[in-house]
């Protein structure tokens, strides 16, 4: 059949096609207003963590603030991501069946099926300033308009999505609170450590006192021993930071490498302190033999204090 026939044809027969297809059209629209499920989701809006200006140091982990800075190198999007994730894990999706029974209403087999049907229905989007907007799809029956209350689907999408919200929190929480038992732990056994040290280097200066009749030391090397001790101290506060971040984070990380640098810089300040430099007005290598040794103890004993 050439063009011109087909043509011909629909132009002659147009009436009826056009109540045909007028006719489907109206047939489909009524399925879709009137059989089909309808769907409706409730949009909940997470902002982005705050960044802590402490985040990092040894006060905030002593303290128990929020951990979440510490591993992603204090970067918002960072944590937002971090958040995405773990908003998307199956963690999240159990708790969320576990409080509306979603089990029956999924008709799973098991709570792990209904997560993952749950998770199809979950809807996450990041913005680029860091905001998370997440939304739980909820689906009538068919014959919607008849048979469901659609107050109470539109009640229920905006349930799911809060208890989303609400065990993202809980997560945290619990994140929070595992970290600081870790940190808590760790340095508990640094101070049982120091305190045996401290006890050994006081033993050891009262003994070598009592010997050596107490000799004092000029006050030039006593400012040295303070200024040594508060390096030390700092030296030793960055080795208790790096130990308890080392373990959580990437070798390339900004704040391990930030932590490691200053490290560095902290020993070589004390190692020309120790060893003489123009820098410094004494070295303790300068210090007479028993003065040295009596300079060394009482360093010891402010540095393990």
């Amino acid at each position: 059949m050439s063009y011109h026939e087909i043509l011909n044809t629909i132009i002659f027969h147009r009436k009826i096609i056009l109540k045909v297809t007028i006719t489907a059209m109206v047939f489909l629209l009524l399925i879709l207003l009137l059989v089909y499920p309808l769907t409706y989701k409730s949009t909940v809006t997470v902002m982005p963590p705050e960044n802590n200006t402490e985040t990092g140091s040894l006060s905030s982990l002593l303290s128990g603030q929020d951990f979440s800075g510490i591993f992603s190198g204090g970067l918002s999007s960072a944590n937002s991501q971090l958040y995405v994730e773990m908003l998307k894990s199956r963690t999240a999706a159990l708790y969320v069946v576990k409080k509306f029974d979603l089990v029956n209403y999924y008709g799973a087999d098991n709570k792990y099926k209904a997560a993952e049907t749950l998770q199809d229905h979950l809807e996450i989007d990041l913005t680029k300033e860091g905001i998370i907007k997440l939304n739980v799809e909820v689906n009538t029956p068919f014959l919607p308009r008849f048979i469901a209350d659609i107050d109470s689907v539109k009640r229920f999408a905006a349930d799911l999505s809060n208890a989303y919200v609400e065990a993202l929190d809980k997560m945290n929480r619990e994140k929070v609170s595992s970290q600081a038992k870790r940190a808590r732990q760790y340095i508990e056994q640094q101070l049982v450590k120091t305190k045996g040290r401290l006890d050994s280097v006081e033993n050891r200066l009262a003994e070598f006192q009592k010997t050596n009749k107490a000799i004092s030391l000029p006050e030039q090397v006593n400012a040295a021993i303070d200024a040594a001790a508060g390096l030390k101290t700092e030296i030793v506060k960055t080795e208790v930071e790096l130990g308890l971040l080392e373990s959580n984070l990437r070798e390339d990380n900004q704040t391990l490498i930030a932590l490691k640098t200053k490290l560095q810089q902290l020993r070589e300040q004390y190692n020309k302190m120790a060893m003489g430099s123009q820098d410094y007005l004494v070295a303790f290598k300068d210090v007479p033999e028993l003065g040295k040794e009596l300079a060394s103890l009482l360093r010891d004993v402010k540095i393990q204090n």
